[in-house]
């Protein structure tokens, strides 16, 4: 597929709720792809800045991950987004690292 159509079009992610609502059926809240896709993105944003990045939607189809000095690349999901933030910040970044889990539970 072209890079084009997956942006219009591109099939939902299988952790995306939206999209396989039988994986998610135990799920009290009703939840719009919109809704779920807004409160991904801010809790990933909680966790890249640890590592001096920044997330935003695109479109509902993709994100795009940035640095503080203005580096960015697209991604497609969450998945993608930790191989992204690790080339753009030339370094590893581990989601369970123990100052990371520190600051998030201080409230940083």
């Amino acid at each position: 597929m072209c890079s084009l159509c997956g942006v219009l079009g591109g099939r939902g992610h299988w952790t995306e709720s939206a999209s396989t609502p039988e994986a998610f059926a135990s799920r009290l809240d009703a939840s719009t792809r919109r809704r779920e896709r807004q409160q991904r993105t801010a809790i990933a944003n909680r966790v890249l800045a640890h590592y001096g990045l920044a997330l935003k939607d695109w479109s509902g189809s993709s994100y795009i991950l940035s640095t503080r000095t203005g580096r960015t690349d697209i991604v497609d999901n969450l998945s993608e987004m930790w191989i992204a933030a690790e080339a753009l910040t030339r370094g590893e970044c581990d989601p369970l690292d123990e100052s990371l889990l520190a600051g998030l539970r201080a409230g940083r």
